[in-house]
């Protein structure tokens, strides 16, 4: 009907479906997509020739409540309802069906952009960069098709952006510091060389310097956790990386005043120094250093390290290795130089592990003739840790021998077997720091790998679980 007012029935009808279906798009059923009616031609009109009155604001299922077109529809005295959108309903939760696929229609193609060859070839390095938009892409690849030297352009362009996402770690590889020293060394003889024995020591302090030449304050303060076993319990420090260095420094100076060179406690020590009691051992001296450094020390301690490292290695050098029984004190005990060497580069590379997992960064074992090398010191060392396990009343001795062997006479015998490049075999008598292993009197056989091994020795793995894995 034509009347100025739409029939109540046909308010009902368009109220009803414009609640379920225009509240969804946001207009009504005659407004076609994109049409925003609002003001004086929003809602919907009365049918007059002069365009009539603006109809009740819920007639649309725009602006009005729920229900709105129902109630005083078609009325003109009816109060308008509020205006402001209802929530948008997804077309999943109406309960229609979803449109068919075909009832989109197709996406219009981007054309190509009329370009220039010049403005084309200068896009080639972005379109490698897939950072075109469509339509420059569309115009490049168009281009392509009909240039030859600009396709062959693109090419080493697309390969060049290959060449920056590489899968690999582009860190060096470990080991090329040594070998590249071992070919200019078969080429060219050092003319002073590093004694074999003072040679682990100089490769594992190299390593260490190289992961921290790129700390930065961050990396210096990171935390890190030492760990050891103390009367077969578990015991712990908790420092940070510059207080690994310092660490190292102080606990390397007992073979640097052993040498006769500059002590780095001689100074920061005082009365309590390395001669005062408690400060004799790799603890006391530790606690010495920390105790008279600025806490938390400062990056500057890698300075003094390196250094120490660096006189260290010379002195052993120029002496033409001939050092190499000079007795070294440990408070407790005492090594010779070369054994305090290889205790030295064994405690280094353990450290350097925990100062990389406390930066989460990879760090490899020593080189194989160096393991070995700290494996042997730690299998020579083990007959004394029982004899010291023995006295401190925890260990006992066998049932069959409750006295020491003598000296030189064969005893119980545990053979060792470490697997691996870095591996071998030793007999590691059992009764007797001075007794000799012996194959007939072999009593057990332990098997490792030769990290594993040197994990157990430094005290981060338990007996237990070295023997569980």
């Amino acid at each position: 009907m034509n009347g100025p007012h739409r029939s109540e029935g046909a308010h009902d009808f368009e109220g009803a479906h414009g609640n379920a279906h225009g509240a969804a798009d946001g207009r009504r059923d005659d407004e076609e997509p994109g049409e925003h009616r609002e003001g004086g031609t929003g809602g919907h009109r009365g049918r007059t020739g002069s365009g009539g009155h603006r109809g009740p604001a819920g007639s649309g299922g725009r602006f009005g409540p729920p229900g709105g077109a129902a109630a005083g529809a078609g009325r003109s005295g009816a109060v308008p309802g509020p205006r402001i959108p209802t929530p948008r309903t997804s077309v999943e939760d109406s309960g229609l069906p979803l449109p068919a696929r075909a009832d989109l229609g197709d996406l219009a193609p981007v054309p190509p952009l009329d370009l220039s060859h010049d403005v084309l070839k200068s896009l080639l390095g972005a379109w490698a960069l897939t950072a075109c938009s469509a339509a420059e892409t569309a115009a490049v690849e168009e281009h392509l098709g009909g240039c030859g030297a600009c396709a062959d352009e693109a090419r080493r362009l697309r390969e060049a952006v290959g060449l920056l996402h590489q899968p690999e770690s582009l860190d060096l590889d470990p080991g090329l510091r040594t070998r590249v020293l071992e070919s200019c060394l078969r080429r060219r003889p050092p003319r002073i060389p590093v004694p074999d024995w003072a040679a682990p020591y100089d490769a594992e302090t190299a390593r260490l310097d190289a992961l921290l030449q790129d700390f930065r304050d961050a990396e210096w303060r990171a935390p890190v956790e030492l760990r050891w076993f103390e009367n077969d319990l578990p015991a712990g420090r908790r420092t940070t990386v510059a207080g690994v260095i310092a660490h190292l420094l102080a606990v390397d100076g007992l073979i640097a005043a052993a040498l006769g060179l500059a002590d780095p406690l001689a100074r920061a020590a005082g009365p309590a120094g390395p001669a005062g009691a408690g400060a004799a051992g790799p603890a006391g001296r530790t606690e010495v250093y920390w105790r008279s450094a600025h806490l938390p020390p400062a990056h500057a301690v890698r300075g003094a390290w390196r250094e120490q490292s660096h006189a260290l290695v010379r002195t052993v050098s120029f002496t033409g290795g001939r050092t190499g029984g000079l007795p070294v004190s440990y408070g407790e005990f005492t090594l010779p130089l070369h054994d305090a060497m290889l205790d030295r580069a064994f405690e280094c590379w353990v450290h350097a592990e925990d100062i990389a997992k406390a930066v989460d960064y990879p760090y490899a074992v020593p080189a194989p003739r160096h393991l070995h090398r700290m494996i042997d010191l730690a299998a020579r060392v083990l007959p004394t840790v029982l004899a010291e396990r023995r006295r401190a009343g925890l260990s006992e001795p066998a049932r069959h021998t409750p006295h020491l062997v003598p000296a030189g006479a064969p005893g119980r015998s545990l053979r060792l077997e470490i697997e691996g490049d870095a591996g071998g075999e030793w007999l590691i008598p059992l009764d007797s720091p001075a007794a000799r292993g012996s194959a007939e009197l072999e009593v057990a056989r332990l098997v490792l790998d030769g990290a594993e091994f040197c994990k157990l020795a430094a005290g981060h793995v338990s007996p237990e679980d070295a023997a569980a894995g």
